[in-house]
This record gives C-alpha cells, structure tokens and sequence, in this order.
C-alpha cells in the first residue's frame, strides 16, 4: 500500500512536471496576466448576472502558445459580453446555472459540449466558440 502511493505521488508530480515543462515564460506570464484575470471576470459576471458560482478550469497542457492562451482569453471575454444580457428573466439564469463546470481545452476544433454540469469549450488555432453556441448547447 506505502509503494502503491508512492508511485502514484512520483506520478502526479511527473506529470504536473511535464505540464509546466511546456509552457515557457512568455506563456506563463501570459496567462498569470490575461487569462486568469480574464477567466475571474468570466466567472464574476456569471455570478453577478446569472446568480450561479461556475467554476473555470483551463487545460494548460494543450495551449503551447501564446496565441492558443489567447483564444481562452478571448472565449472568458463573450461571456463577461453576453452573460448580463443572456441573464435577464428567471428561466435564462436557470439555464445558465446548469453549469456548474466551464473547462477550456485545445483541442484543433472549436466547439461547446455540455453534459452533467460540465461544459467544455474546444478551441482551435483561430476561434472560440460564440455565446450563442454556448446558450443553444445549455438551451437543450
């Protein structure tokens, strides 16, 4: 049992190892000063204008540039755009507040998939899905 979570600690720390390794500086300080305050605005407006607490998880491993990171950027800002005016009656914030979950990945394909309170935005080398695909997706 002491070695079977031994590995399994020298794996996790492997692993979150190679996620870092990835990343160069240019993209961490990307992300620390634009994504992660942009996925904060995201989450706050939902919270403000939707009443629901969403919480934003980004698949750092599958953006390995710059460019990739901003697509999340730019996909956390259609929804600090659209979410207030989206939210604007009882049965819309509660169609918003079914996600409980907004993960963004790379993905080459630009999509919104949602299921069990979990949605995923796909993202490719040049979009990012609209808040009209987000709203059909949890309109369903």
């Amino acid at each position: 049992m002491k070695k079977t979570t031994s590995l399994l600690l020298v794996a996790t720390l492997s692993l979150a190892a190679a996620s870092l390794a990835h990343a160069g500086k240019a993209e961490r300080d990307f992300f620390a000063a634009e994504v992660t305050p942009a996925l904060k605005a995201a989450a706050s407006t939902l919270k403000q204008s939707c009443g629901c607490d969403v919480k934003m998880d980004v698949k750092q491993d599958s953006f390995q540039t710059v460019d990739h990171l901003r697509q999340v950027r730019y996909a956390a800002g259609a929804i600090v755009d659209n979410a207030p005016r989206y939210c604007s009656d009882a049965p819309s914030k509660t169609t918003v507040c079914k996600l409980k979950t907004l993960e963004f990945a790379r993905t080459g394909t630009t999509a919104f998939k949602f299921a069990a309170g979990k949605g995923v935005i796909t993202l490719d080398e040049s979009s990012y899905p609209s808040w009209d695909m987000l709203a059909a997706e949890l309109d369903k």
